[in-house]
């Protein structure tokens, strides 16, 4: 069957590891200094590891692959432990895959193994849900702290793209940002060089978890709603390239040939 799955550019590897701990289904061993797919079985192509490889060598595409085994996973992560099979849950959970995590739970109480504990409540949110989550315009106001002080250009919320509502009219016939979340610590001219008269979407390719999502939730906004135009920004490091992957398996994903504008920023500062 044709199915989303994870591919290793073997050139770019350099065997750093950084994507194992992020596959709980052990799809990913390190062999002969390379990252490698050892199953197409144990394989759910939601690209977790896509956000950790500092190379940029993990992508997702469509190609013939064996189906997704849930029953097969469980067998290879039930002896890694509560931790790992929490970790599998939370994954599964995160991204919708609502199916999965009740084969899943059935396999643990066939086994009369425990199930552990993986939707998380975020800290300080109420059980009607959290109020920063809560989507709203912004207003343009004047700098209030001194004169030379310029004024926040950001004219919705949230930025998160976690947060971020795909369904939001707001989108269409927007200009996007796509942000990698250094950025504005970096550029002393963020707001009106990147922010001003954009949508602003914000992500860690490094450190934010379900990238896969991000993947989903990006095309969806592609292929939903008119977007005009997308720009980039991210920094130099080489990690950061995960965002430029991001939006294109996400434009791939919608069927869109629409090219980004690429804006890099040093360590220092600078445009380069």
């Amino acid at each position: 069957m044709k199915r989303q799955i994870i591919h290793i550019d073997k050139e770019k590897c350099d065997g750093c590891g950084l994507c194992v701990p992020d596959c709980p289904e052990g799809a990913i061993q390190i062999i002969d200094g390379k990252a490698r797919l050892v199953s197409d079985l144990f394989c759910d192509g939601l690209g977790a590891c896509i956000g950790n490889c500092p190379r940029g060598a993990i992508s997702t595409h469509v190609r013939e692959a064996e189906a997704y085994d849930e029953a097969r996973v469980m067998e290879n992560i039930i002896p890694q432990g509560e931790n790992t099979i929490r970790a599998h849950l939370k994954h599964l959970s995160d991204h919708g895959l609502t199916a999965h995590v009740e084969e899943a739970i059935r396999i643990l109480e066939a086994q009369d193994l425990p199930v552990p504990e993986f939707r998380q409540a975020r800290a300080g949110c109420p059980a009607g849900g959290c109020p920063g989550l809560a989507q709203q315009d912004i207003a343009p106001q004047e700098a209030i702290q001194s004169p030379q002080a310029g004024r926040s250009e950001l004219r919705h919320w949230p930025v998160q793209l976690h947060l971020i509502n795909p369904g939001d009219p707001s989108f269409d016939a927007a200009d996007l940002l796509i942000c990698a979340d250094c950025v504005p610590f970096a550029h002393a001219d963020f707001h009106s060089r990147f922010v001003k008269n954009k949508r602003v979407v914000m992500l860690c390719p490094k450190l934010d978890s379900g990238i896969a999502a991000y993947v989903e939730k990006l095309a969806t906004i592609f292929s939903n709603r008119r977007i005009r135009s997308i720009t980039i920004a991210r920094m130099e490091v080489p990690c950061c390239g995960g965002v430029e992957v991001i939006v294109r398996n996400a434009l791939q994903r919608a069927g869109q040939s629409a090219m980004a504008r690429v804006e890099v920023v040093s360590i220092q500062g600078d445009m380069r």
